[in-house]
This record gives structure tokens, sequence and C-alpha cells, in this order.
């Protein structure tokens, strides 16, 4: 088995998932030429692990914003073309999804993918040739290398790797000591309280440790501006490509943030890691990799000032 494609189309937080599970299959299927089809807005990440050959960029999202886009039509069009180019000895649907398993529909090989009781949409597993259970209530990391394992033949062995090949900082980053706070959540509900950040903030300021405050939104950016006047030194990032976020959090002596990719994103990196969560429980979504790592919260239950200090200090002693 030598040419193989990977779905994976989003979140973030599940791309990087599935990094691992492309560590494996280098390791246990030498000489794998292996595709990754994702959404064009996660595209340069999986350009970061040196086992994939080529980024198939999917452009769903404009069709979805506005169905009778021309442009929109012509990239599913060049998206068709690309898929059929050549056959693949295998198709690994790994996200479990309709709109995942149509993406590999369009591609010509045997399509594997979640059996019905596990997929996230159980209609998706109609559109599969094979189908593999993967147990619910693992990690997410845990269950996507066991369902590339199963559709390909091999076990699960050794611990977490991501991997990636951290890209370089971008210019801003500083050239001392710095926490990256990942203030920054996909509902409002998931957020920590903003005195919290500036506490927190100052107490690195306090040890010589840097802020920086990355952003995605103009929501997002006037509350990065609201922490940072509280917080002497602290940085408001400029707005970043996912190439830059990766090199300013691979680099970052421990970036503490909430229930959001660029936490797992961090987790990847080997960077010390603490996830909050305030609205969501961390028990298969916590930040997880080869470095130290650790979470705090639950669903209703966000954390104190002090719970998150102490996991800090777990997970990068010396800082505060």
């Amino acid at each position: 088995m030598k040419k193989i494609l990977l779905v994976r189309l989003s979140s973030l937080g599940d791309v990087v998932h599935t990094f691992p599970a492309v560590t494996d299959i280098a390791r246990n299927v030498p000489g794998a030429e292996l595709d990754w089809a994702v959404d064009e807005v996660f595209a340069a990440l999986p350009a970061l692990h040196p086992a994939v050959s080529r980024v198939i960029p999917v452009a769903l999202r404009r069709g979805r914003r506005n169905p009778f886009n021309p442009a929109a039509w012509r990239a599913l069009a060049v998206l068709r073309a690309t898929l059929a180019e050549a056959p693949y000895d295998a198709v690994l649907d790994l996200q479990g999804l309709f709109k995942s398993a149509m993406v590999a529909r369009l591609a010509r090989g045997p399509r594997h993918g979640h059996a019905g009781a596990t997929a996230r949409e159980p209609l998706a597993s109609w559109l599969y040739d094979h189908r593999h259970p993967a147990p619910r209530g693992d990690h997410a990391v845990a269950q996507t290398r066991l369902l590339a394992a199963s559709a390909l033949g091999y076990a699960v062995d050794g611990p977490i790797d991501y991997g990636l090949r951290v890209p370089p900082p971008p210019a801003f980053a500083p050239q001392d000591r710095y926490a990256v706070l990942l203030h920054s959540t996909s509902r409002a509900s998931k957020l920590w309280n903003e005195d919290n950040w500036i506490a927190l903030g100052q107490r690195f300021e306090s040890e010589g440790v840097r802020s920086v405050l990355p952003w995605g939104n103009e929501v997002e950016r006037a509350r990065a501006e609201r922490l940072a006047g509280e917080i002497a030194e602290a940085i408001v990032a400029p707005r970043m490509s996912l190439t830059d976020a990766a090199g300013l959090l691979g680099r970052a002596n421990v970036v503490v943030g909430l229930d959001t990719g660029l936490t797992h994103l961090a987790a990847a990196t080997r960077t010390p890691v603490v996830g909050i969560y305030c609205d969501t429980s961390p028990a298969d979504l916590r930040p997880i990799g080869p470095g130290p790592t650790a979470s705090c919260g639950d669903r209703g239950a966000p954390p104190s000032l002090e719970d998150v200090a102490a996991a800090i200090i777990r997970v990068a002693p010396g800082l505060l």
C-alpha cells in the first residue's frame, strides 16, 4: 500500500489531533505517499508534517456562504478533478461527518471510515466501503490513531508523536521569556474572566515573563488590548497566519489557553500547556502531547486563578 488519501477537513483542533496518526502511518507503512484533503482555511498545517506529500485544499465554506457563487462551483470542479487524477490504495475519512464522507467519495479507491455507532454523523458511515469502530470516550487523538491503524492493518504502538516541524518564530516574538495567553474561543460561555487574565499576566510580569495576546477578529482584538492595558510589557500580537502562530506557540515558555484549537496546536509543539475549561469537559478534548500539559476546570465549573497558577507551576516550573 503506497498511495493514501486522508480526509480531515476541520476544525483546527481536529486537524491537529490527526498528526499523531500521520506519524503512525509513516512508521508502519513504509514508502507511503500521503495526500491530505483539508479545509482551505487550515491548509498550511498539514504541510508542517514531513510525511504529508500533498495538501489538497477543500473550499466547502465558499459554497456554504453563497451556493450560487461561481467561484465555489469552480473550486468544487477542481477538487473533483484533483481527487480523481489517480487511484488511491486507501481513502481514510478520519472525521466521520457527512461532508467529509462526501469528499472521500470523490476519490478513487476503497474508502474507510467510522462505524455508524462512532461516527459523529452516523449517515456518513453509509458512504464507506469499510467501517471501523473507534470507542467513544477515548481522547480524540487516540480515536484517530486507532481508526487509521484499523484501516491500514497495523497496531497502535508507542507514545503520541505529532511529528510537526515547528516554524521559526514570527518577527514580533519576544527574545526573552514569554507566555502566550489564548484568551479567546468560539463562544462566550467558554471565556475566562478578564480580571483573572489580567492578574495572571501581572504575575508573569513580576517574574520577568512577557505576555503575548493573540486574536482572530475585532472582538478578540479589543479584548487583547484591554488586557494589555493592564499588563505592563504585554504584546498584542498582529494578525497571524497559522504558520506564524505555530512558530509563536512552539517557542513560548508556556501557553495558557481556553478550549480552542490553538491550545491543541501548542501541545503538539511540545510547549508546556495549561488548558482552561469553563463550559466544556476536558475529558476527551484536553490538551495532550509529548510535552508537559495540564487542564483546569470543567463544564460549568471555571477554575480559579490559583488553580491555573498551580497548574502552570507543575508544567513549567520557575515561571511563577
